[in-house]
């Protein structure tokens, strides 16, 4: 027994996490590019910032649900060793970007989110990614340089970036997961 055990949590450690949902990628995509073009025309940073929260409601339902689908159809344990170590790694960086948003949004500063949110994001597929398919640390990085670029850029610059990192990158390394991996 102690033999099998010991197999089983070799082979565990081994494998990657595969629930990473690719068309849920692409829906998370879709919904950014709608967001951005809804953000980018409002006056008032406070309706944009409430644009942008709404949007990243709709990603995290998107995202929850399709993860959890794959898995399901896939018959992979959410709560395995793999996934646990996708969550831990990928959860942190948001939960930060979620405190300094609070604390900018107080102080009515709102130039920086896009580059905070993309950089953030980012680090975590990233870090996340390391237990996970090839492509998705990739898209990671993709996202944490175009959070580079928002950092450098005009503030004006903001939801273009964010178009193309949470959009762009979203369905594009969503339409290879779902190619490559099975949806």
């Amino acid at each position: 027994m102690d033999n099998l055990s010991f197999i089983r949590s070799t082979m565990e450690r081994a494998t990657s996490f595969t629930a990473v949902p690719g068309w849920g990628g692409v829906a998370m995509g879709v919904t950014a590019i709608g967001a951005a073009w809804v953000a980018q025309r409002q006056a008032d940073p406070r309706i944009w910032l409430q644009v942008w929260l709404v949007e990243a409601v709709i990603a995290t339902g998107i995202g929850v649900y399709a993860l959890a689908r794959k898995a399901r159809i896939g018959n992979t344990p959410l709560l395995s060793r793999p996934g646990r170590r996708f969550a831990m790694s990928f959860t942190p960086p948001l939960l930060v970007g979620l405190v300094l948003t609070a604390a900018l949004a107080s102080r009515l500063e709102f130039g920086l989110l896009p580059a905070m949110w993309l950089l953030l994001y980012g680090t975590g597929v990233v870090t996340g990614g390391a237990f996970s398919v090839r492509i998705v640390p990739l898209m990671g990085l993709v996202i944490t340089l175009f959070g580079l670029v928002a950092l450098i850029t005009p503030a004006t610059l903001g939801n273009l970036w964010m178009a193309l990192g949470f959009g762009a990158t979203q369905i594009a390394g969503g339409l290879v997961i779902a190619r490559r991996y099975g949806g």
